[in-house]
């Protein structure tokens, strides 16, 4: 038999009981709140306090390394001097090309371009190494040059480079100049002349000349020539004008090739019209250059039967045609209006001499005075016009003082 069972005067508390089995409480006293789990991990004790992660990261300049950190400085500074460099090599061509055309009183600006590199070098030296220079629209006498090209090469600055630049001596310059056959149209238009090439020194001229109120065409051939190292000059020969439909006009002394003779046309007028044609045969000295027997003249001018048979021979028409009329017209002047010719026109062209013809279509220039030190050389004349090059040392430009 099972004992009775001793009922005790404190009942028990299940609670308490199940307290018992569970773990003890924690003794915060030693709590470590680095390893709050007391697992015996420990923070590094050099670490800072916690900050926010940079979720940004670096920046990119900051993480390239120290090489290409210079590099990209060095660059950054060459390109600051070029910069510079060009700026004060653009300021130095439009202050030159503006003392170029007051100095030299250009109606133009002319076009300045300072080669070599770096320029500011050069400057603080006080020496361009080359200039090339392009001047538009010259003035030269009766005619302007179309255009200047110049290269001068070491060039001297005087003055305070680069504050206070007063001028330049050059010691070197050669160029070319051109006198267009454009311009020659245009600025010798009052005279309706058309200029060509024909040949290395020779220009054709061809157009409308007035004499005596009354436009006559006229052909000619200027040959150029270099005068005294300082201008172009003009000689005409194989001039020729003509009065329309009547007559040719050639100045000179030449008997075979100059002196005022009749047109095809006129020739065949005069020899159809009876008054006319014995107007002429009724003249000694012009029966004589026809070359005809004068006992066929007598009778032609007593017989219309036989006027015809003269004017009929095969080369009548051009042995009228050779005859020189010059010294004909003077003996005769009343012969000129039975030929149907202005008597005051025949005289305004024996009065206009060779020589009064090349001033009235002369192409030639000389090189300004204030560009004394520059002489020509080599002149040529090509399709566009009349080449000379220019050549000279030591010439000075603006206030350059002395060499």
């Amino acid at each position: 038999m099972r004992p009775p069972t001793r009922i005790s005067a404190h009942p028990r508390n299940p609670y308490e009981e199940l307290a018992q089995l569970a773990d003890p409480e924690p003794d915060f006293s030693v709590y470590d709140p680095k390893d709050p789990l007391e697992l015996g991990l420990t923070s590094d004790p050099d670490d800072d306090d916690w900050t926010p992660p940079n979720h940004r990261g670096k920046s990119r300049f900051a993480a390239l390394p120290a090489l290409v950190k210079l590099t990209a400085a060095a660059v950054l500074c060459t390109l600051c001097l070029l910069l510079a460099d060009r700026l004060a090599e653009y300021y130095a061509q439009s202050r030159a090309a503006d003392q170029l055309q007051k100095s030299l009183g250009l109606a133009t600006r002319p076009d300045v371009d300072i080669h070599g590199f770096p320029f500011l070098t050069q400057l603080l030296d006080e020496r361009i190494d080359r200039v090339d220079v392009t001047v538009p629209d010259v003035s030269a006498d009766r005619v302007s040059l179309a255009e200047v090209r110049a290269t001068a090469k070491d060039v001297r600055i005087v003055g305070d480079a680069p504050t206070s630049i007063k001028g330049a001596v050059i010691g070197d310059l050669d160029g070319e100049v051109l006198l267009s056959f454009d311009d020659l149209n245009r600025e010798l238009g009052a005279s309706q002349l058309k200029f060509t090439g024909s040949g290395a020194d020779a220009v054709r001229v061809n157009g409308e000349l007035a004499v005596a109120g009354q436009d006559l065409r006229v052909q000619a051939q200027a040959h150029i020539q270099r005068d005294n190292e300082r201008s172009l000059t003009t000689t005409l020969d194989g001039m020729r004008l003509d009065i329309p439909r009547v007559a040719s006009y050639r100045p000179g002394k030449d008997p075979d090739h100059s002196g005022l003779r009749l047109h095809r046309e006129a020739a065949e007028r005069i020899s159809a019209e009876g008054a006319r044609l014995k107007a002429l045969l009724a003249v000694p000295a012009i029966v004589d250059r026809l070359g005809v027997p004068r006992e066929y003249v007598r009778r032609a001018l007593r017989s219309e039967e036989e006027l015809h048979r003269l004017t009929s021979a095969p080369k009548f028409i051009e042995r009228l045609m050779k005859v020189n009329l010059v010294d004909v017209v003077l003996e005769h002047p009343q012969l000129l209006r039975k030929l149907g010719i202005d008597p005051g026109l025949v005289e305004a062209l024996l009065a206009l001499k060779p020589p009064e013809l090349s001033e009235r279509l002369s192409l030639s220039f000389e090189l300004p005075r204030s560009l004394k030190e520059l002489r020509l050389q080599h002149i040529t004349v090509e399709r566009d016009g009349i080449k000379a090059r220019v050549v000279g040392s030591g010439l000075r430009v603006g206030q350059s003082g002395g060499s």
